[in-house]
């Protein structure tokens, strides 16, 4: 997902991603998670989540009651709705 907010509430957007984040981490299928924050667009931020099957998140997660109480952590944050996307890895960095 990628939002843009209001620039000054990255830091309450945080702190509500922080409570939210155990609706997130406690589905079926959810693999990595992380929130970053634009260092050139402060008022941008992308929240990565991987999933083990695009299933996971369009009906798991998407159309779960979870994902209504997930909403409402973030709804008055977003400026306009965020993008959400579905992504196939083709190149994966090893350390």
């Amino acid at each position: 997902m990628h939002c843009c907010r209001k620039a000054r509430q990255g830091d309450e957007f945080e702190i509500a991603f922080a409570e939210a984040r155990t609706i997130i981490t406690s589905m079926s299928g959810r693999g990595g998670l992380s929130l970053s924050r634009s260092i050139e667009s402060p008022g941008t931020s992308l929240l990565l989540v991987e999933w083990e099957r695009l299933e996971d998140h369009t009906i798991g997660f998407r159309q779960s009651a979870q994902y209504q109480v997930w909403r409402g952590f973030f709804r008055h944050f977003y400026e306009p709705f965020p993008l959400v996307e579905n992504y196939r890895t083709v190149l994966a960095r090893s350390n």
